[in-house]
């Protein structure tokens, strides 16, 4: 540590002893005004008080619940399935077999209708139906995370 790298805080001032007389500079009314309520002891009004007229948090209208900003995973059914040629199913694939309507969301399979060939798949999440109906047809389900969304030359710093 260097003598010219100390850094002197400011100094608090002391209290103030009010009501003390006037020659204190706090004296009489001790800085509350004249009478009324904000001048006794217990006195004052609570946060958001205005007077008797309607608050403002009261005035203003409310609304019910809230909106949640997490996106909800789409579905997809065992029986879709059949409607991709691939073997090997991810994101991409129920993309460009116009299943999902992006590639770089959530998805989660979901028991329903019958599949009749191997799948393996590769998605977010599954139902513990649509598992034990992929292994019956001899496939397997892989979980893996949400595919990103490649950024665009344009957004990046230069």
């Amino acid at each position: 540590m260097k003598y010219n790298e100390l850094t002197q805080f400011p100094k608090r001032r002391p209290s103030r002893r009010v009501g003390r007389g006037i020659s204190a500079g706090q004296g009489k009314t001790a800085g509350r005004g004249t009478k009324g309520q904000g001048a006794r002891k217990s006195g004052g009004v609570r946060s958001g008080f205005e007077g008797g007229q309607m608050p403002l948090y009261m005035r203003l209208p409310k609304l019910r619940g809230f909106k949640s900003h997490r996106s909800t995973p789409e579905t997809v059914k065992i029986g879709q399935l059949e409607l991709v040629k691939k073997s090997v199913i991810d994101n991409q694939a129920l993309y460009e077999a116009a299943i999902v309507s992006s590639p770089y969301i959530s998805v989660k399979l979901i028991a329903g209708g019958e599949l009749k060939s191997k799948k393996d798949v590769k998605l977010q999440k599954a139902s513990v139906g649509a598992i034990s109906a992929l292994e019956k047809a001899g496939g397997s389900f892989t979980s893996q995370s949400q595919p990103l969304r490649p950024q665009r030359t344009s957004d990046k710093i230069k």
